[in-house]
């Protein structure tokens, strides 16, 4: 059961266009949200839609992938697991972030 641990699977459109930085080490890193929707019906019985947005990072060949294939609005399908970091902001607060890190992306929709 080792292999679906801390496994997430999600579908969705691109929010922003995917910003590639070169890091010194010469590890790239890509960044961009991706927006989930799930429809439901209120309690009046009209249909909605739930977005939900997530922060989405690869690294290396996915960052590559993702800078050449990947724009605003596209639908794709990203496989990869939760990382939670956390930073200290300049008045000494901690923050921490949950971001999606994407092992696989998926071209979905059309061409």
């Amino acid at each position: 059961m080792g292999s679906i641990r801390n496994q997430v699977q999600l579908i969705g459109n691109v929010g922003d266009v995917p910003t590639l930085t070169n890091l010194e080490s010469g590890k790239k890193v890509v960044r961009f949200s991706l927006a989930t929707n799930e429809p439901y019906k209120d309690k009046e019985g009209n249909k909605q839609t739930d977005t939900n947005w997530h922060t989405v990072v690869g690294w290396g060949k996915t960052a590559e992938f993702v800078e050449k294939y990947v724009g605003k609005g596209k639908e794709i399908g990203i496989l990869g697991k939760l990382k939670t970091r956390s930073y200290t902001t300049d008045d000494g607060n901690q923050r921490y972030v949950t971001e999606v890190e994407a092992n696989e992306v998926l071209l979905l929709g059309k061409k």
